[in-house]
């Protein structure tokens, strides 16, 4: 069980959307959902339990992930490398789920018991999905020509996140688990009842990070594709674990439109923006973003993609803005673009909210580097 840190707690109630039981497995997550920092974990079970894994008897300590790397499989956060692919850290995207005693269980956070039975499945197409419902001011992937005084779009919120950005707006999804656990035909059915009756002609997969769980998120695309051949399905995403072959599946599944942050173009700037710590998955993941937007452009240029660069000068500077304009203007002038002001948020509360002026200076750099389709977000709306 977690810790309270009475210094630092604000009350805010982050902590009663944990699901931990009373042994401390080690897992971690009760670090990630606190804005002020006041929950860590309690006194560990360092009990060495006895196992088994793809019917190897193992000897290990904590999560069923650890008993996992006990036997040799690998666990990882970048997608790709082989054995489990462990991404969120919270239990929030079941992309590292296994099979434990007959139930499938989140290998990331749930601790291990003497005697448990661990087999490991192909990703199960589960997820933990809220906040169901219209949206006013849509995302990065949304035609601007769209946006007006209503509705534009359909939104759900998938839960769990790979990032770690300490400004995140969303930190209540993006590390938790949620209480709603959906296949894609509930998720599907969800999404196109809400539809219906706002009529927006569109459907959002946001988060959290979407992407992280693949059968989940191509799954629920597909479900929507085929109650309806003519409505928008858009993923809203940080585009950091796509790959060729998973753009090419949710376009076959259905998907028209999608928006990527590409969240600055140095690395050093891309760590602090995304409050990694490690170098090499920082590499992988800017790399992985900014080679989605260019697949995109070149291979599947028939949907519509739009592009979220983030603004404050404590996060990142003018010139490297100027920087990415032009190597996305290289690439696709014509992409709908939108400078994102970063404003105060969750642990990063020390920053200012860029002016408007100072928004459309940056906005005018971009454009100067040969972007035509600039959208600028600021504290009086989005300006065109």
């Amino acid at each position: 069980m977690f810790r309270i840190l009475q210094d630092k707690c604000t009350g805010c109630g982050r902590c009663r959307m944990l699901k931990c039981g009373e042994k401390c497995s080690g897992c971690g997550a009760c670090r990630l959902v606190c804005p002020e920092g006041a929950l860590v974990p309690g006194r560990r079970d360092d009990t060495e339990y006895r196992v088994t894994v793809n019917s190897e008897d193992v000897r290990a300590t904590g999560t069923v992930g650890d008993a996992l790397e006990a036997a040799g499989i690998r666990v990882s956060d970048i997608p790709g490398e082989g054995g489990l692919f462990s991404p969120c850290g919270t239990g929030g995207c079941w992309a590292c789920a296994v099979s434990a005693n007959g139930r499938t269980v989140q290998s990331c956070v749930t601790p291990l018991e003497e005697g448990m039975d661990i087999e490991t499945i192909p990703e199960p197409p589960l997820r933990y999905v809220s906040n169901f419902g219209p949206h006013t001011a849509g995302g990065v992937g949304t035609p601007f020509s769209e946006k007006g005084d209503g509705p534009v779009e359909v939104v759900c919120f998938a839960h769990g996140c790979n990032l770690r950005c300490p400004q995140c707006q969303n930190s209540q999804v993006a590390f938790t688990m949620g209480d709603t656990l959906l296949d894609p035909e509930e998720t599907g059915m969800i999404l196109f009842g809400v539809e219906s009756i706002y009529r927006t002609g569109t459907v959002t997969f946001s988060g959290g990070e979407c992407t992280l769980n693949r059968s989940w998120l191509s799954g629920s695309v597909r479900r929507i594709r085929e109650l309806d051949g003519r409505i928008n399905i858009h993923v809203d995403t940080n585009g950091t674990v796509l790959t060729p072959g998973y753009i090419d599946e949710l376009v076959e599944a259905g998907m028209n439109r999608i928006g990527i942050d590409l969240k600055g173009r140095r690395l050093e700037t891309f760590m602090g923006i995304s409050g990694l710590s490690d170098p090499e998955k920082a590499r992988v993941y800017l790399e992985n973003s900014w080679n989605a937007f260019r697949y995109i452009s070149e291979e599947h240029n028939g949907i519509f993609m739009g592009l979220g660069v983030p603004y404050n000068r404590a996060l990142i500077s003018a010139g490297e803005i100027a920087e990415m304009a032009s190597e996305i203007a290289s690439v696709s002038p014509d992409v709908q673009v939108t400078l994102l002001d970063y404003r105060p948020e969750f642990r990063l509360k020390n920053i200012q909210r860029p002016s408007v002026s100072e928004m459309l200076c940056v906005r005018d750099l971009m454009l100067d580097g040969g972007l035509r389709r600039v959208i600028v977000q600021t504290s009086e709306g989005f300006i065109g």
